[in-house]
C-alpha cells in the first residue's frame, strides 16, 4: 500500500487533477490541457451502469470553461445572441443556452444560469464564445472569465438525490429540473443545480475550486453506503449518445473553427490548443463544414424563441416552419458489425476499427470528430455521428441528423463504414427512437417518491 506521502509525491511528479485525490488503483490516464486525470477508475461496463441502477460522481468536466456576466445590459446583450427566451428565466433556474451564426449554425451551447436579476453565469463553449462576442461590443455590463476558479462535480443516477443529501445533511427535494440554489457541503458552500447529461436524475455541484477536494471527498464517503461510482473520462463521453444529448466534437463542432480566427487566436493564447486542433474521420470526408448543425437538427428546436431578435433568427425562422433534418438514434445491425470484426482474421485489408466502446476522441494535438454517410437507395440522406455500443442495451447506438422524410421509426438504413479510399462496409441500421434512453428521464421524475433520511422527517 502507498503511503500518504508517497502518494503525493507521485500525484505532483504527472500534473494529476488538481480538483481530485491520486488514485494508485488506476492505471489508465488522459491528457486534458496541463493535466491528467483518469480514463477508467474500474471498467467502462461497470461504469456506464452506474446512472442507470446507482449513481456516479465525475469530475471529467474540470476546469471547466466559465464566464459570469452581471449589469443592466446583461440581458440586453444576451438577447441579441441568444436564441433562447428570456421572458421566463426567474432566478434560480437555469437553461440549455444556443448562440448561432447569421446561417443559424451553432456557435456554441451551455448551460445557463440566472443569478440574479442581472446576473448570470455560463460553461462550455457557449461561456468561451458568448464571451468572445460580448468583448467586441460596447455594453453596460462586466463580463468575466471564472475559468480555473470553480468546480463542477456531477452526481448522477436514481439515488444522487440521496447521496448529496447525506453528503449535505440537509433536504434538497425542493429543487426542481433545471433550477438551482444554494447549500453547503463540508462547511464549503455550493450551487445545487438539477441538471446532467445522463438522462437520469443528475446534479451538479458547484462551488470555488480551492475547496473541490474537501466537497468531492466528502460527497465519496456519504455515497459509499448508496452504491456511489467514480466515473473516468471515457465513461462520461459514452452518456451523450445513449441520453439523446448531442456533444460538441462527439457529435458536431462549431463553424467558428474555421470563420472566427481571432477566437481561433485567443484560444490558442489560453493554452486551449485541443479544441482548435479538429481532425476529421469517417465517410463524410475531410470537409470539417459537413459537421456544422443547427438547433432544429439537433433537436433543440424547443429552446428557441422567436419573441426577440437574436443572430441567426431569420434562418431559424425558415428551419423551424419547414425543417429540413431532425435527429434521430441508429440501431446499427450486429451481423454487420461482427463482419467488421470478422474481417481482422481474413486476408486482405480490414474494415476500420470497430472494436473500441467510442471513438477514441482526443490526443496530443487535438480532437478527431468522427462522421459517417447515412444512405437510402445509395442517396445521401443523413450523417451519423457518436457511434456508441451500448453495454446497458448491448446495441451499437449513433446519432443522426436525418432527413424529415426517412426520420420514421423502423426506417432501414445503411451507415457507410471507413474513411474514403479505404475499405467501406455498408451497415444496416434501423431509426430508432431520440433519446434512446427514456425510462425515468430527470425532466419527468417526482423527487416526493425518493425516500429523505429519517433525520429529516
Amino acid at each position: 500500500m502507498i503511503k500518504e506521502d508517497s502518494a503525493n509525491m507521485i500525484e505532483k511528479s504527472f500534473d494529476h487533477h488538481p480538483l481530485i485525490p491520486y488514485d494508485p488503483s488506476v492505471m489508465i490516464y488522459i491528457s486534458a490541457g496541463d493535466v491528467v486525470l483518469p480514463y477508467e477508475y474500474t471498467n467502462w461496463m461497470d461504469e456506464v451502469e452506474s446512472w442507470k441502477d446507482g449513481a456516479y460522481i465525475s469530475h471529467s468536466l474540470n476546469p471547466q470553461p466559465t464566464w459570469r456576466i452581471k449589469g443592466p445590459d446583461a440581458i440586453k446583450y444576451l438577447s441579441s445572441v441568444l436564441v433562447n427566451n428570456f421572458e421566463k428565466f426567474p432566478v434560480g433556474t437555469a437553461k440549455h443556452a444556443i448562440m448561432c451564426n447569421e446561417k443559424g449554425l451553432n456557435m456554441g451551447d451551455g448551460v445557463m444560469l440566472r443569478l440574479d436579476e442581472d446576473e448570470f453565469l455560463f460553461y462550455e463553449m457557449g461561456a468561451l464564445y458568448i464571451a468572445h462576442v460580448f468583448e467586441q461590443g460596447n455594453w453596460n455590463a462586466v463580463g468575466e472569465d471564472l475559468t480555473g476558479t470553480k468546480f463542477m462535480y456531477q452526481i448522477a443516477g436514481p439515488r444522487s438525490l440521496e447521496i448529496i443529501e447525506a453528503a449535505a445533511g440537509k433536504d434538497l427535494h425542493d429543487i426542481r429540473f433545471l433550477h438551482h440554489r444554494k447549500s453547503s457541503i463540508a462547511g464549503v458552500e455550493v450551487n445545487v443545480i438539477r441538471v446532467g447529461m445522463a438522462g437520469s436524475l443528475a446534479y451538479e455541484l458547484h462551488g470555488d475550486a480551492q475547496y473541490g477536494r474537501v466537497v468531492y471527498n466528502r460527497v465519496l464517503e456519504a455515497g459509499k453506503p448508496l452504491g456511489l461510482k467514480r466515473i473516468g473520462f471515457r465513461s462520461y463521453l459514452m452518456n451523450h449518445t445513449e441520453d439523446g444529448f448531442p456533444q460538441f466534437v462527439i457529435h458536431f463542432t462549431h463553424p467558428w473553427i474555421v470563420e472566427d480566427e481571432n477566437f481561433v487566436a485567443k484560444l490558442k493564447k489560453r493554452g486551449d490548443v485541443i479544441r482548435c486542433n479538429t481532425a476529421c474521420r469517417g465517410s463524410m470526408g475531410p470537409d470539417i463544414r459537413l459537421r456544422f448543425c443547427n438547433p432544429v437538427e439537433l433537436g433543440w428546436a424547443n429552446r428557441i424563441s422567436f419573441n426577440h431578435d437574436f443572430v441567426g433568427r431569420a434562418a431559424l425562422e425558415k428551419e423551424v416552419a419547414n425543417p429540413r433534418r431532425k435527429m434521430v438514434t441508429l440501431v446499427w445491425n450486429a451481423e454487420d458489425i461482427l463482419d467488421i470484426y470478422a474481417s481482422k482474421f481474413k486476408p486482405g485489408e480490414p474494415y476500420a476499427n470497430i472494436n473500441t466502446p467510442i471513438h477514441n476522441l482526443y490526443d496530443g494535438n487535438g480532437m478527431t470528430l468522427f462522421a459517417d454517410q447515412v444512405l437510402k437507395n445509395g442517396k445521401l440522406i443523413g450523417i451519423s455521428s457518436g457511434r456508441l455500443y451500448s453495454y446497458h442495451f448491448r446495441q451499437m447506438l449513433s446519432l443522426c441528423t436525418i432527413d424529415v422524410e426517412h426520420s420514421d421509426i423502423g426506417n432501414e438504413v445503411i451507415v457507410l463504414w471507413g474513411d474514403p479510399g479505404t475499405k467501406q462496409k455498408e451497415i444496416r441500421a434501423t431509426v430508432s427512437r431520440f433519446p434512446y434512453f427514456n425510462e425515468n428521464r430527470n425532466e419527468n421524475i417526482d423527487v416526493n417518491t425518493i425516500p429523505r433520511l429519517a433525520k429529516y422527517k
